[in-house]
This record gives structure tokens, sequence and C-alpha cells, in this order.
């Protein structure tokens, strides 16, 4: 006898399957060719598995509390590719509900209405290829190696063109190999990865990635391998004042530095999404701020936008770092050097401060400390605060979940509902925080907030944003 209800279900998920596949070469074909993004609620498509592609449409329920299918969203990437397009994004989910809230129609005829905007020809976004440096291999090294490859697309945006290491044994570049191929928190890479061992670089998915062996920036001149007004991106953190910062730019063939730390002194801290305008200073020498003040500042801007914020208390449970000590050592900061991985240890944070620098409005509103927590990855801020007036639970989520939807923080906040949602969930997360709606508190004019966030994979999203700013590079969000 059939159970007609299982034959049912298995024979739609088959029919989805299908359609996610024959999405899969459309959104390729729009990336690669003309430098458009596909997302569904801002979860890009690109370079994604079939089942990737349905997950992100399952998602939707956490945003709109219903299914997103692609057997809506299909059609309107069909009506995309017919079109002549310029560089941008494109969310695909937003352009289904605003169809089915108008009530439906031929669509094709409304994806022309709806991105009338950015169907003016295809174009480039950048004349030529804009050179990128990695001074420094470590963790966020290597995963801002991974994105900036998996963003390669067509060959004609920023270009990965080598990594500065301290040259550590014979087999040095093997190791380096190996370590951007397998990351036990992030997985495999996804893509192919070989050396070539007569230029001394790393192939990854046809990128060539020299690595360059020097003890100090301005002992290398790049220019002597075709590099030239390269963007160095600074991840070593031993370099945080403008002097030792403009050591980089003394190199041949350099243009920018942008610190992966709180810079010092007076280098512009910029936490993208927030305070882009500093960039647009003229200043070449840049920081993009710590995991932390980039997980907070986003929300917080949100919030005193709103409610204002009287004064508050920021706490960050952070996983462990390679600062930290495995088992008991000596270590030059206080409680530091206990076992990383055996305890929960208190210590200092400086991004109550930092959030000063970029949003003055809050400047002696703020104190701050930090947890070190016996996790590998994937942090949470913990948001205490006072407002300017009382406001509820329902309030004070239904404007976040607004804000990471439609607002010009929407690449910056995440918002979930989902009443399982443990640190492991938010590993890979591109965005500088989610708010988990589900544990947020108010009485009155007190609210407590929490934010998740991958500091390594979010944070490096952050400032690989910063680097497209300083190429020029601008992808708007569709439909408006």
């Amino acid at each position: 006898m059939v159970d007609t209800k299982t034959e049912e279900y298995f024979k739609e998920w088959k029919e989805r399957e299908a359609i996610a596949e024959a999405m899969t070469p459309l959104i390729g074909q729009l990336y690669r060719d003309r430098e458009v993004i596909c997302t569904v609620f801002d979860r890009n498509l690109v370079n994604k598995s079939t089942i990737d592609i349905l997950r992100a449409h399952r998602f939707a329920r956490q945003i709109i509390n219903r299914e997103i299918w692609v057997t809506d969203t299909y059609p309107m990437l069909q009506a995309i590719t017919k079109m002549n397009l310029a560089p941008g994004k494109i969310d695909l989910a937003r352009l289904v509900l605003r169809f089915q809230e108008m009530g439906g129609g031929d669509v094709a005829t409304f994806v022309e209405e709806q991105l009338k905007g950015l169907n003016t020809g295809k174009s480039q976004q950048l004349s030529e290829p804009r050179d990128v440096v990695l001074y420094g291999f470590g963790r966020i090294g290597r995963l801002l190696a991974r994105i900036l490859i998996e963003q390669a697309g067509g060959g004609n945006k920023l270009r990965l063109r080598a990594a500065v290491v301290r040259k550590g044994s014979e087999d040095d570049l093997t190791k380096r190999a190996s370590l951007l191929r397998r990351d036990s928190v992030h997985g495999h890479f996804e893509g192919t990865i070989r050396v070539d061992e007569e230029e001394n670089a790393i192939i990854a998915n046809g990128n060539m990635i020299r690595i360059i062996y020097a003890n100090a920036p301005d002992e290398v001149d790049y220019s002597q391998y075709g590099i030239s007004n390269a963007i160095v991106i600074d991840n070593t953190g031993k370099w945080r004042d403008r002097d030792g910062l403009g050591l980089h730019l003394k190199a041949k063939g350099t243009s920018h530095v942008l610190l992966t730390a709180p810079g010092k002194g007076d280098i512009p801290n910029i936490v993208y999404g927030v305070n882009n305008e500093l960039l647009d200073g003229g200043d070449n020498i840049l920081s993009a701020a710590s995991c932390t003040t980039n997980a907070i500042v986003p929300t917080l801007k949100a919030v005193n936008d709103k409610f204002g914020i009287v004064n508050g208390h920021v706490e960050t449970c952070h996983s462990y770092t390679n600062d930290q000590n495995l088992i008991d050592n000596y270590h030059k900061k206080e409680r530091r050097g206990r076992s990383a991985a055996l305890n929960m240890v208190i210590t200092e944070t400086g991004a109550a401060k930092a959030v000063a620098k970029c949003l003055p409005e809050l400047t002696g509103k703020l104190t701050g400390n930090a947890i070190r927590v016996p996790t590998p990855n994937v942090s949470l801020a913990i948001l205490n605060l006072t407002l300017e007036r009382e406001t509820s639970v329902d309030e004070l989520n239904s404007y976040l979940r607004g804000m990471s939807l439609n607002s010009p923080l929407q690449d910056q906040i995440d918002y979930t509902n989902s009443p399982e949602a443990v640190s492991t969930d938010m590993v890979g997360s591109t965005y500088a925080g989610v708010v988990d709606s589900l544990a947020t508190i108010v009485q009155g004019n007190r609210c407590v907030l929490y934010v998740w966030y991958d500091n390594e994979f979010g944070y490096s999203h952050q400032v690989v944003r910063i680097v497209e700013k300083i190429a020029g590079m601008n992808l708007e969000h569709w439909p408006k």
C-alpha cells in the first residue's frame, strides 16, 4: 500500500531540487558576466550547492515566519537573466514578497519595473582588477584569502596577489597551502589548491597567490612581482600606530594599508556600514577596528537612533584565540596565561571605548568587559542598556528585524528567532552581528540584547567591505 502523503512530500522535494539545480547556472552566469549577486534575504546564492539554495529559501521562516519557495523565485531569476543589467545585488525573496503584495501579474513586467534603475546596460565596477596583498597569513589572513578568492568572479574585481609571511621551515609553502585548504572550524576550502614551487605560490581556484618572505613591511618590493597600487591588509597586529603602519607605504607597489585590529592615535577606525564617510577623507592608513566593535556598533547605532541610549554596559563572551595558552603557562597579561581550553577567563576589552571612535554620541556612556570562553569560534555580546524612553520586547525586536531586512545596516545586522539557536549555528555568518530576538529582555526603559557574531568570518567580511569601498566598488541593493 502506497502512503499518499509520503509520496506527495517526496515528489514536492524532487521538484524543488530540480528547480534549484536549474537556478545554479543562471546565478553563476549573472555573477561572472555582469557582477550581479543574487540573494535570498541577503543570503548569497553565488557558488552555492543545490541544497544551500534550498536552505537559503527555508531560512525565510526565521525572518517572515513563512516559506519562500524556489517555485516563486525561479521565474524572477529567469526574467532577470534576460535584462541588460549593471552590477548590483538582487534579493529574489524581496522581489517575491513585493510581487505577492501587489497581487501578482506578469513577472517579466514586474521585474523590469522594480529593477529599472539597474537595467542600464552591462558594465564593470573597476576598469581593471585592483591588487590586494595580505601581510600575515594567520586565522584572519586565510579567511580573507578564502573570501577574496570566492568573490573573484570574472577576474575584474579585487585580485589577491600575495601573502607576506616569515618563513617557518623548508616546506613552508606546502604547509601554508594545507592550512588554507583545511580549517578545523570553517571546513574545507571550496575549490582546488595546488602549489607552484618555482613561483613560490599557492594556486587557489586559478588565483596565483605569491608567498613572499619578509621580516618587516618596508623590506618588500612588490613591483618586482608586477603588483602595483596594492591595498595591503595587515592582519598581524604587530604595527598599530601611524609610524609602524606607514612602513607598508614605503614598499614599492602599495597605495593603502588596512589594519585588522584597533588603530592607535589618530588612525580612523572604520566599522563598515556605520562611519564609512571616514573612507572619503583621503587617508591611506586605516583600521577595521576589532571583531567585537564591529559586532556591537551597528546594533548600538540602530538602537540609539530610534530609542536613544542613556548609558549601558557591554559584556562579551569571546571565544579563545591564539593569544592564549592551551595549558597554564607564562603570559604577559593577567589571567590569559591560564588554560584557554579549560577555563572561562575574565579579561579586558577595549570595545566599549572603541565605540566612541565610531559613534561619538555615545562617548562616556558605555562600560565593557570580556570573558574568554572555551570555544574556538563565535562570540556573544550582551548589551545592557538604559534607553531614553520606554519600549517593549515586540517593538524593539520588530524594529531590529526591520533594520536587518531593509536599511543601510542590512549587511551588518542579522536577526534570528530560532528557539534552538546556539553558537555553532553562527559559524560562517557573514554579518557583523546576529540579534537573538528570543533572548531580548525589556523592562520599561531598560533592555538587554544578545548579539552573536562569528568573530573570524563575519569580521573578515567587514574587512573586505572596507577594501571594496577603497577600491571603488559598491554594489547597491535591489529592489529599492
